[in-house]
């Protein structure tokens, strides 16, 4: 029986399975996991499930949410492909692992709690030590996993465009809602300390 995209995803992640108590597609309850390891054809008529097993349109604010974050997880992996930097690694490869259950409660899981923006507001304190408080707009490209933070973070800044639009009709709670607010502050934080980093290694 075929799995939603999201809930596949979720399942892969070090925190271990979660149990969302959705047994399927109603729409393919015909299809095995053989059939649908990557293709399932759920899609094919332009809608998709939430964990809750609604189907909704592609395009619907609450997909947009978390696809917009899923594509923001890609460019942090790409950032964490070319960092050398254990210590940025580390921070990436644990930021990238928290967006998986945010996606999963954007996207109506059941037993998932609300995301906390304190672990974010942590990464930022901790990028703090590194590069100091002097804010200056930078041009990205002066490295590149600093680059495609860069990337990561208009990437997040979309999700909120899309998230807002949930908070503003009442679906998505506040706490929730600046996680997700929060979130490219603390790419743009990385992406100083990242770049920090690369001018001194070069400089050395």
């Amino acid at each position: 029986m075929r799995q939603p995209r999201l809930q596949r995803v979720l399942r892969r992640l070090p925190r271990g399975p979660l149990e969302t108590g959705y047994n399927g597609d109603p729409e393919r309850e015909d299809t095995n996991m053989d059939e649908a390891w990557i293709t399932t054809r759920g899609g094919d008529k332009g809608t998709t499930s939430l964990g809750s097993g609604e189907r909704v349109p592609k395009d619907h604010p609450r997909v947009e949410a978390y696809g917009t974050l899923d594509e923001c997880q890609a460019h942090l992996g790409m950032a964490r492909a070319t960092c050398c930097d254990e210590k940025i690694s580390k921070e990436l490869l644990d930021l990238e692992a928290a967006l998986g259950p945010v996606m999963g409660y954007l996207a109506l899981y059941p037993g998932l709690p609300e995301p906390d923006p304190a672990s974010l507001d942590g990464i930022v304190a901790r990028a703090r030590e590194v590069v100091g408080t002097t804010f200056r707009f930078v041009r990205p490209g002066d490295s590149v996993p600093g680059a495609a933070l860069h990337q990561a973070r208009t990437v997040a800044r979309r999700a909120e465009r899309a998230a807002v639009k949930l908070y503003r009709e009442g679906t998505l709670g506040e706490q929730a809602y600046a996680y997700v607010n929060r979130l490219s502050d603390a790419i743009y934080a990385l992406a100083l300390w990242t770049d920090k980093v690369d001018r001194e290694c070069r400089n050395s």
